[in-house]
Formats: C-alpha cells, structure tokens, sequence
C-alpha cells in the first residue's frame, strides 16, 4: 500500500488539467444511486470528481483515498460542497459499522485492494435496500477483447482530446502512470463474474469500453 500512496501522491502533483477518462462513465454510475441517500461512501475517491456528484444526492458523503496529495486536491475542488468529508484512510483498517451507507461507491479502485475481503466489507456496510456501484479495470483474454482492445484506443485519445486539447498527457504525467502500472493487477471477466456470483447474488455486472467493467447490486434483506 505505500508503494501505491507514492504513485497517487506523484500524479496528484502532476494533474495539472482534468483529463480522467473515468468521467466518460459518471452519468451512467449516477443514474443508479439512490435519489436520495441519508450516508454514502466513496472509497478511492481521488480528486473527488464523482464524490461530488454523490454529494447532489446525499445528506452526507464520506470520501476516502489512501494518497494525501488526491485528498488535499478533492478538498481543493470541492470548496463550494459542504456536506462531503474527504479523509485519508487505508479502507483494510476501517471498521464501520454494519448497514451505515444507503450507497457505496467504488471507481478504479478495487483492483489495487484484495477484492474479496473489501467487497464482504462494503455488503457489511451497505444497508438493506443500499445500492453498490462499482467501476474498474479488466485484464482482456481472447479475441473478442483484444477487438475491443483495438476499438478502444482511438476512442481514449479523441476523449482525451476532447476534455484537455492533447493527445497524449503531458510527459512527468504518462511516466509517472507508466511506473504505476508496474504494480497493478487486473481480473478478467470471467474471474470477476464468478466473484460476484459468490458475494453479489443478482448483481448487474457490464463490460465497457476503455478496458472498463461496472458492477451495480442492490442489497436485499438476509445479506
């Protein structure tokens, strides 16, 4: 995990312009919270960007990241939004308490935690009727992602050039992504399908574009 906060605390100094291609898929995530939420929780909520638009649905968001440098960024952009409360926390070594959140928000965040024992956490947290809402990255396999795969890299820079006016981020910005990635780790599909078979019972799990999966679950009463 301090390998991780590093590498988040690095490009943090570095996001100069707001070029995450994870707000492509805000709108959609949005459409399923809860219209109103009493608590909701963002974990991994890096520069606050869909904490924010929780934050239009909910008395009241916390919003979590390991990195310092993300959090003083999310407090930085979100002057005007009162009722989110950003903290730098380690979500292994948080305790909360059971059936807390109404919704549970997690965006490219799972894939640097073990998944299993943080998604028990979040059903824990969830309460009956809460909704999880889950955005991360997939490891493709076979030919049918690698045609995705193929799609999907004219589509990432004509968003990026939309959004910033580049084609590419800035140099620092792609090294400093380019050594992240080293430690990352990605499940495919199929791992990711049978894990929420086993956790998530009914959950709505999507394949997207830009190497992209989202899983939606809506907790009933018994689990």
């Amino acid at each position: 995990m301090k390998v991780i906060k590093g590498d988040f605390d690095r490009i943090a100094s570095l996001l100069f312009e707001n070029s995450d291609r994870n707000n492509v898929y805000h709108k959609y995530l949005l459409r399923h919270v809860p219209s109103h939420c009493h608590n909701s929780l963002d974990v991994g909520c890096g520069t606050g960007a869909f904490s924010r638009l929780l934050a239009t649905r909910s008395d009241r968001v916390v919003a979590l990241d390991l990195s310092p440098g993300m959090i003083d960024l999310a407090r930085q952009r979100s002057r005007d939004v009162s009722n989110i409360s950003f903290e730098v926390a380690d979500v292994l070594r948080m305790d909360f308490p059971a059936q807390e959140f109404d919704c549970i928000a997690s965006i490219n965040t799972l894939h640097h935690l073990p998944m299993e024992e943080v998604l028990l956490m979040m059903r824990k947290a969830l309460r009956v009727n809460g909704k999880l809402i889950i955005l991360d990255l997939f490891q493709g396999e076979g030919l049918g992602d690698i045609i995705t795969s193929t799609l999907a890299f004219p589509s990432s820079i004509a968003l990026r050039l939309m959004k910033t006016g580049r084609l590419r981020p800035h140099r620092e910005l792609r090294r400093a992504w380019t050594q992240h990635a080293l430690n990352d780790t990605y499940l495919t599909m199929n791992q990711v399908r049978k894990m929420c078979e086993k956790l998530l019972p009914g959950a709505q799990v999507r394949k997207h574009l830009l190497w992209q999966y989202s899983i939606r679950w809506r907790k009933e009463a018994g689990k």
